[in-house]
């Protein structure tokens, strides 16, 4: 059997390195052509997460578990220094050193979230220490429904003013998924006493009703992007890369609820 350690290291590393280098592109192309030394950081973030994704599909499951966690501390180092990069954005963007330049500052908190996610990530599985079930559930979903709120808001603005009826379906995700977000902070503030099974699967049927409807928004208009059916500021692989972080969201919700029922079918 594969050691799990591993599994779930190359399972992160790949799926999250991927998503750093994606985040290097689309601020790159938000920077003024004077950012020259911005241009310049993002290119090379670029081609370090690059590097680590091809690094990350040259190792297989039977690899030695000390060999991972060298990995994982070496990717650590890198997601670490471009937190610091992008939080660095987010400094002169809100202190109007940049102007002119088009990305949001939402966004750019955005992408910081997902690398400190990512880093924090990487920590709990070098040092043993992963969440018990019930406290990674809130977490989890109090952490992902934020970042699936705030992509529709991004889809709401980057979609052209002209395409009413999308504009209007991406703001009633952002509504929902604020509620949803409301309610999980509420049912985290609760714990422990909220985790009980039958409120956890509640809040996790109840979550993935709305992540598949966005899912399957963000799919439609993917391909619809694709296709040159809309109007928009959209970049292709943008909204590849936000329909993929609510296929992820939508695996976490399964395999929560296949631990959950397995441990209430014991107790029976």
């Amino acid at each position: 059997m594969p050691d799990a350690f591993v599994v779930r290291s190359i399972d992160e590393i790949r799926f999250w390195s991927r998503i750093m280098k994606e985040h290097s592109f689309f601020l790159r192309l938000g920077f003024r052509c004077e950012d020259t030394q911005l241009i310049n950081e993002a290119n090379y973030f670029y081609k370090l997460f690059e590097g680590i994704e091809h690094k990350s599909h040259a190792f297989g499951l039977d690899t030695d578990p000390s060999s991972i966690r060298q990995f994982n501390t070496e990717v650590h180092t890198a997601v670490s220094h471009i937190w610091v990069f992008k939080r660095k954005i987010l400094g002169l963007i809100l202190t109007c050193q940049l102007p002119g330049q088009n990305n949001f500052p939402l966004l750019v908190d955005h992408v910081s979230r997902e690398a400190n996610y990512f880093r924090n990530r990487l920590e709990e599985l070098n040092q043993g220490k992963l969440e018990p079930l019930q406290d990674a559930i809130l977490d989890e979903n109090v952490f992902f429904l934020k970042i699936m709120a705030d992509h529709a808001k991004f889809i709401g603005h980057l979609l052209d003013p002209s395409e009413r009826k999308l504009v209007d379906q991406a703001r009633e995700f952002s509504q929902d998924f604020d509620q949803l977000l409301f309610q999980a902070q509420d049912l985290s503030s609760m714990r422990p006493q909220s985790q009980t099974q039958p409120l956890l699967t509640q809040f996790l049927d109840q979550n993935r009703v709305s992540v598949k409807s966005l899912r399957d928004f963000k799919q439609t208009a993917r391909d619809l992007i694709y296709a040159c059916k809309i109007k928009s500021i959209i970049h292709p692989l943008l909204a590849d890369h936000v329909f993929r972080e609510a296929e992820r969201f939508l695996e976490i919700i399964d395999m929560f609820e296949g631990v959950l029922t397995a441990s209430g079918k014991k107790r029976e």
